[in-house]
């Protein structure tokens, strides 16, 4: 017979965390049939470990050891797929999320809501205690930007501490993205869409703690996905998120292109072409290096892959640097264009060229 509830906790060097927290949860579920799924992304501290010697102990608790996979919406989406309950919750690892309200959720989704969450913003919810100043000013505006797609009627929809119907998540899981950290607000985009009407949403109200151990994840590739998502749901999925942020990648390249460009051009008195290829070889390297960490930070190659992924880059892209080259010198030397406009032409050439290519030979 299946748990009525499985508890998803994504995981990623949480191991002094682990213990404590499913105690924590056997407490606040006492006469409820759960499981506690943590599904661990390869955690170079062990979680994945001792999650697995807790599970040879209890039989409610289970491991998924994911390797070569990196992400905690990706995470929450296969922890919750390979759940057989009637109902599914999500909860962070690091103790800040209050489970003593999980069976006041739980109710809420009996009598009828999708989707129940965890609120800091409404009733005698708090997150004073668990944020600093900084990113309690970060998280409200956050919230601002989410009610765009979820509406007002929301006050936490940043929330990683969710409840809902299975039912509903075998809906829409196929629409879900699997990139970044931001599941719920996904969720709600998607099933709003999807079933072509507004989910029953309610919340229940908690404290936000301090985290019991470890250090937080929160880091500038949570704001940057968190953005992508945002505009990727605005387009209705049309646009994914990785290809967002390899534009901004991009962009960011084209400041670097114009800037090697001007220095070799100008500064340093090469001619048009070898600048246009220095300032492209520049370019190439540090788009590489920011779509590592950021766009591709769930297929981020290290060690001796890093290098092969370095070659495999320009390998790929030297066919997209060479129309780079050639149709920038030639509307410079046909005096259609001055070195700047040219450049640029010539840059968003590659960027296009690259997010093709790329995506399929080197972060494969």
């Amino acid at each position: 017979m299946p748990p009525t509830l499985s508890v998803i906790v994504p995981t990623f060097n949480e191991r002094e965390n682990i213990a404590p927290l499913i105690e924590k949860l056997e407490a606040a579920l006492a006469g409820i049939t759960f499981e506690v799924i943590i599904v661990d992304d390869n955690s170079p501290d062990g979680t994945a470990d001792l999650a697995k010697q807790i599970a040879a102990q209890k039989s409610h608790v289970r491991c998924i050891h994911r390797i070569g996979r990196r992400g905690l919406s990706s995470a929450c989406i296969e922890g919750m797929a390979s759940s057989a309950a009637q109902f599914v919750a999500v909860i962070d690892a690091d103790h800040q999320h209050d489970e003593a309200i999980l069976p006041e959720m739980l109710e809420r989704a009996r009598d009828g809501a999708d989707i129940v969450v965890g609120s800091r913003y409404t009733g005698e919810g708090s997150s004073q205690d668990g944020f600093s100043a900084s990113r309690q000013k970060g998280s409200q505006l956050a919230t601002r930007l989410s009610g765009i797609l979820t509406g007002k009627a929301l006050s936490d929809p940043m929330s990683g501490f969710f409840l809902l119907r299975r039912s509903l998540f075998n809906q829409i899981v196929p629409r879900l993205s699997r990139e970044g950290f931001k599941i719920l607000l996904d969720i709600i985009a998607t099933g709003n869409r999807q079933l072509g009407r507004k989910l029953v949403i309610t919340e229940v109200p908690y404290t936000f703690r301090p985290r019991f151990a470890g250090e937080s994840k929160m880091s500038a590739l949570v704001v940057a996905q968190f953005l992508g998502l945002i505009v990727s749901q605005i387009s209705r999925g049309i646009l994914p998120t990785s290809f967002l942020l390899f534009s901004l990648v991009g962009a960011s390249g084209v400041v670097v292109h114009l800037s090697v460009l001007t220095l070799a051009f100008e500064v340093f008195g090469f001619n048009f072409a070898n600048s246009q290829l220095l300032a492209t070889l520049v370019a190439m390297t540090t788009n590489y290096l920011l779509n590592n960490e950021l766009t591709y930070a769930d297929k981020k190659l290290r060690g001796r892959r890093f290098w092969t992924g370095l070659l495999s880059f320009y390998l790929v892209c030297s066919f997209g640097t060479l129309a780079n080259v050639s149709v920038a010198s030639v509307l410079f030397e046909a005096h259609i264009a001055n070195f700047i406009i040219a450049g640029i032409a010539g840059a968003v050439m590659s960027v296009v060229f690259n997010y093709a290519v790329t995506r399929i030979f080197t972060w494969r």
